[in-house]
């Protein structure tokens, strides 16, 4: 096992410095993706079993196969690889995993010894090279002071995606659940997303989960980008977020998307008490996978999100919550996404509007985006086949979506 700088098709790796680059542009990896990098090039002369990783790189903290997986695709994302080529990082059987790559090893100029670490200068956290690669993250100030990290992926004109359910920024678009939402939302555009407060690299000692407070995160982020007018997409629960946005800030938002969106939490839209029994005990299920870290009671919380996902997906979907905040903060959002209501706003939205919904979503019902579309004036209602939440990149569903941002977006071209 030799310690240095390796160089491997046009890549330069310092095990030592844990510092990944390309032809002298820096490569920011999520660390324990980079350490399980450096781990296999040390040990490139024999296969390295998966409980070696784990004890290696996650330093005997218990952590699912889901977690190792991820920072895997991470790793084999950095350099160029993946599953299905693994031209560098080959995945052996039952064994476990070898790095393949001929390379040249140069001498390190760090002392040797030392484990990889990852420094954090600041306020740029992260930067790619160029196009939808390039990426950096940085951090603002809300108006009461809470920090609030947000990161700036690809160029072109400004999309606003606004927080949804526990984002962390800097590894989510290396999850196989949001990947291609950046190759797609960041086509010859520049996406802006941020950590809302209480989750994240954002501040966790402020985790308020008002509407007040999530729209006073975006504002925070709006500034420090200094931006007049921008169209805003919201997700999910970053639906209510930018509804209620574009209604109390007209003058900022020029086009609003709102994709698996509603105004009305769980508990608030249930119309009986057969409803209202279904959403506590949906909502006791998550809060008790939450406080007890229960995998079985995550993993169903994550397959209302991809219902035609595989199960490692939802294996995924748990690791990264599980990394986003803490149980205590987990539960304090989930009470509160499901009694949000901020379905009294919609008809104050001016901006044109396309609401993007799948008929058979099995989080939040179909139901919901026809409230609103019969509630915001001016908007485009557009039903996809699909029982996914959160669109899956294989489905069919994906590229009709695609297809109707863009043109949507295009829009602004002729019409502001």
């Amino acid at each position: 096992m030799t310690d240095g700088v390796f160089r491997f098709e046009s890549f330069d790796l310092d095990v030592v410095r844990g510092r990944l680059s390309r032809e002298d542009q820096q490569i920011h990896v999520e660390p324990r993706a980079l350490a399980l990098l450096c781990h296999l090039v040390k040990n490139r002369d024999r296969v390295v079993t998966k409980a070696e990783l784990l004890d290696t790189v996650w330093r005997g903290r218990f952590v699912t196969e889901a977690a190792l997986t991820t920072a895997l695709r991470t790793a084999r994302r950095a350099v160029g690889d993946d599953g299905a080529q693994q031209r560098l990082i080959r995945t052996l059987q039952r064994r476990g995993y070898q790095f393949v790559a001929p390379m040249t090893p140069v001498p390190a100029t760090a002392p040797a010894g030392s484990d990889p670490v990852v420094s954090v200068p600041g306020p740029a956290v992260r930067s790619r090279a160029s196009g939808a690669d390039r990426e950096v993250i940085r951090f603002c100030r809300a108006r009461d002071g809470t920090r609030i990290a947000y990161a700036v992926t690809g160029d072109g004109p400004p999309l606003i995606r606004t927080a949804n359910w526990l984002t962390r920024i800097d590894v989510e678009r290396t999850v196989a659940m949001w990947s291609h939402w950046f190759d797609g939302l960041t086509r010859d555009r520049q996406l802006i997303r941020y950590d809302e407060r209480g989750s994240g690299l954002s501040d966790w000692t402020s985790p308020g989960t008002s509407p007040e407070d999530w729209i006073a995160d975006l504002d925070a982020v709006v500034d420090a980008m200094n931006l007049d007018r921008f169209p805003l997409i919201g997700v999910s629960q970053g639906g209510a977020v930018a509804l209620a946005y574009a209604a109390l800030r007209p003058e900022r938002v020029s086009r609003l998307i709102l994709t698996g969106a509603y105004a009305r939490g769980r508990l608030v839209r249930a119309a009986d008490d057969n409803e209202r029994d279904a959403a506590a005990v949906d909502l006791d299920v998550a809060r008790l996978g939450w406080l007890t870290q229960d995998r079985s009671f995550l993993r169903f919380f994550a397959s209302q999100f991809q219902a035609d996902a595989a199960p490692e997906r939802w294996d995924e979907f748990v690791a990264l919550q599980r990394e986003t905040t803490s149980a205590e903060h987990g539960v304090r959002f989930l009470e509160a996404l499901a009694r949000i209501d901020v379905s009294a706003l919609a008809h104050r939205v001016r901006c044109p509007t396309l609401i993007i919904h799948s008929r058979e979503d099995q989080r939040v019902p179909v139901t919901e985006a026809r409230q609103l579309a019969s509630a915001i004036p001016d908007n485009r209602l557009v039903l996809l086949e699909s029982r996914n939440h959160l669109l899956t990149a294989s489905e069919p569903a994906w590229a009709v979506f695609l297809h109707h941002i863009n043109t949507f977006l295009a829009g602004l071209a002729t019409s502001d």
